[in-house]
């Protein structure tokens, strides 16, 4: 999904490594809006895991997304042009809801 000029310059005055990752999370959020019910609002890509950087490709497994105020696994791979602004190709796998006891452990919130 394209973004509007006032996303696009917000992520221009991130590093690289930096723009690329909120690019791809807001690519997951739009991704997952809408199915089966879900309104993401937030995705965070390390709260289970170390992404895999590699050039313009992002690569998590322990990434999370809060809808409805709950949080749900998700891993993801996302490939961008090389300015780090335009999603190429994006794949995703929604997994369990995070259990409010495990939050405090992965620094989620309300």
């Amino acid at each position: 999904m394209a973004i509007d000029t006032r996303v696009r310059n917000q992520l221009q005055k991130l590093t690289p490594d930096e723009r690329l990752e909120q690019r791809c999370d807001i690519e997951a959020m739009d991704e997952i809006s809408g199915r089966a019910g879900f309104r993401p609002d937030k995705v965070i890509a390390y709260a289970f895991g170390d992404p895999k950087l590699d050039g313009t490709t992002f690569k998590t497994k322990g990434a999370v997304f809060r809808s409805r105020g709950e949080w749900y696994r998700l891993s993801y791979k996302c490939e961008a042009s090389s300015d780090r602004l335009d999603i190429h190709a994006f794949k995703y796998k929604i997994g369990d809801q995070v259990p409010h006891e495990d939050w405090a452990e992965h620094y989620l919130y309300d």
